[in-house]
């Protein structure tokens, strides 16, 4: 059975401008303070500044004190000002001798804001600058792509950077996930990137790639951003869990794939990405072990994603047909569902997976006659060498566009706009309610309900379709 083929950047800073309703002192003070415990760097405030405001004077101002910095007012308006701590003081411990003050209404940090905007990482790609990756990776910031760009930003915003704190089981042909014998790790991975998984095919506790296949679907969604290397993740920060069920030709028997399953529910995944199919003529009474095991990760509340299939066939393959499951199509670099990409009843969602436009007349982003779309692009092995990595051409399917739903459902459950444990069904329900409209009639039959959008997934506010 083949399969269907960092360091987060701080957002920046808004600029010093006179605060709205009060007024900061032109000419910041100095506060000094006998403690030198130094105060921990925030990436929501200023780590050495303080905005106070005091209480009405009761009697005419009186001149500038050497020790607080305050200048003349008005008689009966309080003053704001901005103060400055020296540097080794501890901000803490400043606030709560402002806040012990008698004339101190108010003292609090200097809170950053954060502009509302994209978030481009520096990974070179293979252009050799900063923010070439974009050049590769349509698939995250082109027309046609999931919109990364706003989504890492809306995650920065939450204080979980990439999906941090979500575990994605990735069961395919194992993961470039460590250096050991002939193995080494992916050179876009950190260590700390992994969780314990395992090997279902050699039954041992090391589940190396022996293909790329299951690498480049695992870069897809947690490759390491912003590390002036390489390509980008869509949920950089989530952690991978490899589990090896498809063997080093991409095959792999549906008990073998079900004890996956299982391995990863009872381990801790949020996520499992199946981007594999079993033939078309396979039913869910010839794989009832893997039904089970579909419907236990369910009742778990783990979410599972597959690849729906690449003969092009009208009917979605297992085992993204089965109950419980999101099933994935595959759109090009124009927005057309590819041409081999299935679809039918069922059909989830789409997401980038590359390749020739499907011959739909009356669909605007289709043009089959034309040269096909781009490849989906991330790191793996060069060939068949596990020693050897670099971005190669040649991936495309419903492989590739599994991984970019399975990332953002990653990013939902990390960003908590569906609450700290939000079901399968909620997630599906988001990103269903955010995606992409596609088509010239927006048939579900092609499209599901359209190309996933991590941005308008991870955005606060109610879901809002998105068109176009």
């Amino acid at each position: 059975m083949p399969p269907a083929t960092g360091r987060q950047p701080r957002p920046p800073r808004i600029s010093r401008a006179p605060l709205a309703v009060v007024c900061v002192a032109a000419a910041a003070a100095t506060l000094t303070l006998a403690s030198t415990a130094a105060a921990a760097p925030s990436a929501d405030y200023a780590a050495s500044e303080i905005v106070v405001r005091y209480a009405p004077r009761p009697a005419p101002a009186q001149a500038v004190t050497a020790r607080s910095g305050r200048t003349p007012g008005p008689v009966g308006v309080g003053e704001t000002h901005l103060l400055r701590i020296q540097p080794g003081a501890s901000l803490s411990l400043a606030l709560r001798r402002l806040r012990a003050q008698r004339d101190v209404e108010w003292a609090v940090p200097d809170y950053v804001a954060h502009a509302a905007g994209a978030i481009v990482p520096n990974d070179e790609g293979n252009g050799g600058a900063a923010k070439d990756w974009q050049q590769l990776q349509w698939n995250f910031a082109g027309p046609f792509g999931v919109d990364a760009p706003e989504a890492w930003a809306n995650l920065a915003a939450d204080g979980v950077p990439g999906g941090k704190g979500v575990t994605v089981a990735v069961l395919d042909t194992g993961v470039a996930y460590a250096n050991r014998g002939k193995f080494r790790r992916s050179p876009d991975f950190g260590s700390s990137q992994f969780i314990q998984g395992y090997d279902f095919v050699a039954k041992n506790q090391f589940p190396n790639d022996r293909n790329g296949h299951g690498t480049f679907v695992a870069s897809t969604i947690a490759e390491a951003t912003n590390n002036r290397y390489g390509l980008t993740g869509l949920a950089y920060g989530a952690r991978i869990m490899p589990v090896r069920v498809l063997d080093s030709g991409g095959e792999g028997e549906a008990s073998t794939i079900a004890e996956g399953v299982f391995f990863a529910v009872k381990h801790g995944a949020r996520v499992i990405n199946l981007s594999l199919e079993f033939s078309p003529g396979v039913t869910a009474s010839d794989i009832p072990e893997l039904i089970e095991a579909l419907r236990y990760a369910h009742h778990r509340g783990v979410l599972v994603v597959a690849a729906a299939g690449n003969e092009g066939h009208t009917a979605i393959a297992y085992p993204a047909r089965a109950p419980y499951v999101i099933s994935v199509g595959a759109t090009t670099e124009h927005g057309c569902l590819a041409a081999y990409s299935n679809d039918g009843s069922g059909l989830t969602l789409v997401a980038p997976g590359g390749g020739p436009d499907a011959d739909l007349p009356g669909d605007p982003n289709c043009h089959p006659e034309q040269p096909a779309g781009r490849d989906i692009y991330q790191v793996t092995f060069t060939g068949s060498s596990p020693r050897r990595f670099s971005t190669p051409s040649g991936y495309e399917g419903t492989s590739m566009a599994t991984p970019h739903v399975s990332a953002t459902a990653a990013l939902i459950i990390a960003s908590g706009v569906l609450g700290h444990h939000p079901s399968p069904a909620q997630i599906t329900a988001r990103m269903r309610a955010t995606a992409r409209k596609l088509g010239g009639g927006g048939d579900e039959r092609l499209y599901g309900a359209g190309l996933v959008n991590a941005a308008a997934a991870t955005a606060r506010g109610a879901p809002a379709t998105v068109s176009g």
